[in-house]
């Protein structure tokens, strides 16, 4: 069926796997949005770059023909790109950090407050490293900070190893979503 993921083992570019054989954990928010980007890149983009070049292309001498040499150079982009994403998807383990029960620990999908030796507070979200963003407070799993955080509860100090050296970090909130 057309609109389904190939999920094809055989594909040029693996994405990597997770580290140390741990799962790919993805929110339902985050594999949403790739399945959207995945669908997008096939079902828009993709086939208006194919009529552009296709059109460019009976426009006579193709070596000089702008719009044929970067539609081609688009069409292998895109086809990288959804490759990346089928990989990525094959492996994600859907977790709904809204279903955490546990919610006096810090596990994935949390979102945890914290002050470090500095005094300066920060926040951050606990996702997958497929979604995470570290311009919007997220940090992946697989993160340091990430690493020292899970399983602490509020008012554990703990021990943050940083490129300037090691540093306390006091856990003053742990949020999840409803």
């Amino acid at each position: 069926m057309e609109d389904e993921l190939d999920f094809d083992d055989e594909a040029e570019d693996a994405a990597p796997p997770p580290p140390g054989g741990t799962k790919n954990y993805i929110t339902p928010a985050g594999h949403a949005r790739l399945v959207a980007e995945y669908h997008a890149l096939m079902k828009v983009e993709r086939p208006r770059v194919v009529e552009i070049v296709h059109w460019a292309a009976g426009n006579g001498d193709r070596s000089e023909n702008g719009d044929y040499l970067y539609g081609k150079k688009r069409l292998r982009e895109i086809d990288r790109r959804a490759r990346f994403l089928t990989k990525r998807l094959a492996i994600a383990e859907i977790v709904d950090p809204s279903r955490q029960p546990n919610r006096e620990q810090v596990f994935f999908g949390a979102t945890v407050t914290y002050v470090n030796g500095r005094d300066e507070e920060r926040t951050i979200t606990i996702l997958g490293v497929d979604e995470a963003d570290l311009t919007r407070g997220e940090v992946s799993l697989h993160a340091p900070i990430t690493r020292t955080l899970l399983r602490a509860r509020v008012g554990d100090v703990l021990r943050l190893q940083t490129p300037a050296g090691p540093d306390e970090i006091e856990v003053l909130a742990i949020r999840y979503p409803e």
